[in-house]
């Protein structure tokens, strides 16, 4: 049995935070500057170049990459043989996500309650996916998650017998819909099969599945870059300006479902696409 205290947790996520605020993933890095030399329209690779820049200055000054900072969201694998001691998983997370926004000097963007809109000052409570796995290491993943594409999202519920082409119809639909509100070029997370909100942490985690890496499943990888192909002959482009790269990356995941249904659901990213992993 391995114990992790939650101390050395509350520290973990707090670095977390800062980094992943300031400092692109070297996936997403290589996505841009691919994109930069890709892209066909003048305008977009202004754009493009603009993006790059930005992200220089927010290593080299340690400023947010966005201003919006984003809401804390985990993916967390907790091994069997892992024995948390000195007090609550959550409440260990919490604070390290009060410390990361605080001494990084992070935008707090949480209110309490979604009606009467009191912010918490903090940026917490984060939103925290949980899987039991076997072993005995910890494994948190980190998306700030920003609503200018968050509110970009969609799910689809539809009938099996749209399949395929159905689905093709809902995630270009959805790109289409948020054009130049999701600060492209995007990463598009899919999540099809499971029920309601199984197939939207599906579309969410997707986003976190490395660049330039397709599904292990043959008809998915063919599906992601289908839709890759068909997302950047919308013209939407860098910035929302025009251009061939709309999209930098499509990201799907599939679960079994039911034989009345066939959910979808969509989660757009904008070009930053933060996301950090640390296992303990």
């Amino acid at each position: 049995m391995k114990e992790i205290d939650c101390r050395t947790i509350t520290e973990v996520v707090r670095d977390m935070c800062i980094r992943a605020a300031h400092f692109l993933s070297d996936d997403m890095k290589k996505a841009l500057s691919e994109a930069a030399e890709t892209e066909r329209s003048a305008v977009g690779r202004q754009v493009l170049e603009q993006l790059k820049e930005n992200l220089h200055i927010a290593e080299e000054e340690m400023i947010p990459v966005c201003q919006d900072t984003g809401m804390a969201v985990f993916f967390v694998e907790i091994g069997q043989d892992v024995h948390i001691t000195g007090g609550s998983f959550e409440d260990a997370v919490n604070e390290g996500v009060r410390q990361g926004y605080k001494d990084g000097y992070l935008r707090k963007s949480i209110v309490k309650d979604p009606i009467y809109r009191e912010n918490t000052k903090d940026n917490t409570p984060a939103v925290i996916h949980y899987a039991i796995v076997p072993g005995d290491r910890l494994k948190i993943t980190l998306a700030p998650k920003g609503f200018g594409s968050e509110n970009m999202s969609r799910i689809s519920m539809l009938k099996p017998a749209d399949g395929i082409e159905g689905v093709k119809k809902a995630i270009l639909e959805t790109v289409k819909a948020a054009g130049p509100n999701a600060c492209p070029p995007i990463v598009v997370g899919v999540g099809i099969g499971g029920d309601f909100e199984k197939c939207a942490v599906m579309a969410k985690h997707a986003l976190t599945r490395e660049i330039g890496v397709p599904s292990t499943v043959p008809y998915v990888a063919e599906l992601e870059k289908d839709m890759l192909e068909q997302i950047n002959r919308l013209g939407i482009g860098p910035g929302g300006l025009g251009g061939t790269v709309t999209a930098l990356a499509v990201n799907i995941e599939t679960y079994p479902t039911h034989i009345a249904g066939l959910p979808v659901a969509v989660n757009i990213c904008c070009h930053v696409n933060r996301h950090v992993t640390k296992e303990l």
